[in-house]
């Protein structure tokens, strides 16, 4: 038809049957005028609310007919339902840990198992569409660092780095106060009214602790500050009418295992077995509770991805004047199987004075394989030129270093 104006105008009679295919249909009529690639997600959403319309319409029992929607909903997020019906919206890839610290913070605290559809499932687990979340919780149950690579959400990973924090913050006074103890024992101080006087506030103040002495010695646990150097603030004369001997230990803090710590000389330290760092390799430190100082190397996965707590980190380096060996895990990828070529790899790991403890050969039916050797090495230096002999042999296609035992 021409309007009034000389303007052309379409005008279509169709029963509401045409209508719902037209609007619905895969050829859509407005979509093909309109010239549209596709539907955004605005008008998914209409066409998915008009069908859920028609659903309702169609089913007169409203619990069939939230069985038939429930696993309809946004794939960007993951809706389950509690055994009284309630409905939590959680990010995709969610965990039971997710539920129940949606559910409330003391529930995911002391969270220790969980029913899906009436089955128990581990706290890994994936929650899909529509699933019947039930929590299994107990008193003795606490928050753990390992929780931090389940979850997904955000409010479940704020709420267990929140806890961590003060209750590691509890521990690291405790053995900030340890610590100093000791160390007052070693000049034959007594550490009690020491630590109950108003010179270690004053000191704590000075230091920029607004927390005042709790902080102080959370400092001292956490390696951030040293227990001697408190010490000597205390009572600098008592520090020095000691006799030399046992400062020695304190000017030059060292460990047998050749790592050095700034300002601490009386942890112990082990290495993580995560990362297995060789002298070579930037490392860290973490101090944890009963264990002492564990090292990582720097690159650690367990380091880069946030898990260990950053306050508790610290410092250190390697101090290694006769360096011991060391146990490393590397992989050589053979690209085709022959006599004699183990003994070609072993042989070029001896010629740089590597020393085999263990040893694991697989070969594949298309004469393809992979061996796993643990060997001892003092540093990164000597790991580098072994990796670097065994490439010179024939038919193997790469080393690598594989990080952990």
């Amino acid at each position: 038809m021409i309007g009034p104006k000389g303007d052309p105008s379409e005008i279509q009679i169709r029963t509401r049957e045409m209508h719902r295919i037209a609007e619905e249909g895969i050829a859509a009529h407005w979509l093909y005028k309109e010239k549209k690639a596709g539907k955004d997600k605005l008008d998914e959403s209409l066409v998915w609310l008009r069908q859920l319309i028609e659903t309702q319409q169609d089913t007169k029992d409203p619990r069939e007919f939230m069985d038939t929607v429930r696993v309809d909903l946004f794939p960007d997020e993951v809706y389950v339902f509690t055994p009284k019906g309630d409905v939590k919206a959680l990010p995709e890839g969610a965990t039971p840990l997710d539920f129940a610290y949606a559910v409330h913070t003391k529930v995911g605290e002391h969270c220790v198992g969980s029913k899906v559809n009436g089955k128990l499932v581990p706290l890994r687990y994936t929650l899909r569409q529509g699933d019947i979340v039930e929590i299994v919780t107990s008193p003795n149950q606490h928050p753990s660092r390992d929780w931090l690579k389940i979850v997904k959400s955000t409010r479940a990973r704020a709420k267990i780095n929140q806890w961590l924090k003060v209750e590691e913050r509890a521990r690291s006074i405790e053995l900030g106060r340890e610590m100093f103890e000791r160390e007052a024992r070693k000049y034959h101080l007594n550490p009690t009214p020491l630590l109950g006087g108003e010179e270690l506030k004053k000191i704590a103040a000075d230091s920029g602790f607004s927390g005042g002495a709790d902080d102080l010695l959370a400092a001292i646990g956490y390696g951030k500050s040293s227990a001697h150097q408190v010490l000597n603030k205390l009572a600098p004369n008592a520090l020095l009418e000691t006799p030399e001997k046992p400062r020695s230990t304190a000017t030059r803090p060292k460990t047998a295992d050749g790592v050095r710590i700034r300002g601490v000389d009386d942890l112990l330290v082990r290495f993580a077995r995560c990362c297995n760092p060789l002298p070579g390799d930037p490392i860290v430190g973490f101090i944890t509770r009963g264990r002492g100082l564990t090292v990582h190397a720097r690159d650690c996965l367990t380091v880069a991805k946030s898990v260990l707590d950053r306050e508790r980190l610290i410092d250190v380096e390697w101090d290694v004047e006769e360096p011991g060996k060391r146990p490393v895990r590397i992989a050589v990828y053979i690209g085709k199987d022959r006599p004699g070529l183990l003994s070609e790899i072993t042989g070029a790991i001896s010629a740089r004075n590597g020393n085999i403890t263990k040893a694991e050969v697989t070969v594949t039916d298309d004469r393809r394989g992979i061996n796993h050797f643990v060997i001892e090495v003092a540093d990164l230096r000597q790991l580098q030129d072994i990796i670097a002999k065994i490439r010179e042999v024939k038919d193997v296609i790469n080393v690598e270093r594989v990080r952990g035992l």
